[in-house]
């Protein structure tokens, strides 16, 4: 067990969110030294190696409200990412250009992110951006650009960094009775339309209903789901939702983009429509030239293909306010946040630190 002992007392440690720019970093049994804060155990691991994936953020939108501090860290060599599930646990994840092969952008409005991504290059990062367009209504997404600048920042991205860096989501699809499969044909025709020539891939998958998520839609008086599955079928999706994902699978296709599925359990071949990993080996390759480690990762649902990474996001901490987000509390209010701190969060106070992350 690595503890972190600020200032001396293992009682009631705390992590100021202070500039800590030097950072030693150390293999087996080591000391890791940074100004302030000492990390004590003789099994000290180090805070990386080579391999480490950059999730960036499942949990969060990151390039649109956290960019500054995203760049304080990297600056700095390493961020410390608090358990989603036991927050007094914290983990130190290294950011150190010689420790990461790639980072994953998640986004829906990157444009503040943008402007950061020439000292990326410069430091020598690999980098891809999974970008959310799917142009809902604002009762499901009040704070959302608005469908054409989206469109245009996506464009202008990936005419920066390339198209095979900027992956288009069309996730998650919500079948409704004011999102009916018609719905979903006609945006997603528009959208793809648009982005032809600026991405190679989108990615799809139907909604999952968290608990909270189906609590904030049916408290939507608007709004009714409709069921995708056949009545007394379990896995057996109904024929208009196929022919929905047939549809848009071909839509895709005459774009000139690969259709892939995000941790579905359904098989969707037959519509076109390959099992797909958002954060996949053969992508990462293609993009950025670096081969990365094939093992699934085991933090993720068993329908999720995705390999090994870090998120070093915080939940309850996106600002967009989308009402089927699993990812928030759904208020969409500004949550406090000090750019200079070293968790997202802020100030990390906990009792024990569990471990250094690699």
């Amino acid at each position: 067990m690595v503890c972190v002992l600020y200032p001396y007392a293992l009682s009631e440690c705390t992590v100021e969110g202070t500039d800590m720019a030097k950072c030693v970093r150390g293999r087996g049994a080591q000391w890791v030294g940074l100004p302030g804060v000492w990390y004590h155990d003789n099994d000290i691991v180090g805070l990386g190696g080579p391999g480490l994936i950059i999730s960036a953020s499942r949990r969060t939108d990151i390039p649109a409200f956290y960019g500054e501090w995203f760049m304080n860290r990297i600056r700095a060599g390493f961020c410390l990412v608090p358990n989603p599930y036991c927050p007094t646990q914290v983990s130190m994840v290294s950011l150190a250009k010689d420790d990461v092969d790639a980072i994953v952008f998640w986004s829906r409005d990157p444009r503040s992110m943008m402007p950061h991504l020439h000292e990326l290059d410069n430091m020598g990062y690999g980098y891809l951006f999974q970008y959310t367009i799917n142009g809902y209504p604002r009762l499901l997404e009040p704070k959302m650009p608005d469908l054409g600048s989206a469109i245009a920042t996506f464009v202008e991205l990936a005419s920066v960094i390339g198209p095979s860096r900027t992956l288009w989501r069309y996730d998650p699809i919500i079948l409704s009775n004011i999102t009916p499969p018609e719905y979903h044909i006609k945006m997603f025709s528009e959208i793809a339309a648009a982005l032809e020539g600026s991405t190679t891939r989108v990615t799809v998958s139907l909604l999952d209903l968290y608990r909270k998520t189906k609590r904030r839609l049916e408290e939507l008086e608007e709004i009714s789901l409709w069921e995708t599955e056949v009545p007394g079928a379990p896995g057996q999706l109904k024929s208009d939702v196929l022919g929905l994902f047939a549809e848009i699978a071909a839509i895709a296709r005459s774009h000139g983009m690969v259709i892939t599925s995000c941790a579905e359990p359904y098989d969707l071949s037959a519509c076109g429509i390959g099992h797909g990993a958002c954060i996949d080996a053969d992508t990462i390759r293609a993009a950025l030239g670096v081969e990365v480690s094939r093992r699934k990762d085991p933090g993720q649902r068993g329908e999720c293909g995705c390999v090994v990474s870090r998120d070093i996001g915080v939940y309850d901490t996106c600002m967009r306010g989308c009402v089927y987000c699993y990812a928030t509390d759904g208020t969409g209010t500004e949550k406090a946040h000090d750019p200079h701190a070293p968790a997202l969060n802020g100030r990390v106070s906990c009792t024990r630190q569990a471990r250094l992350s690699g």
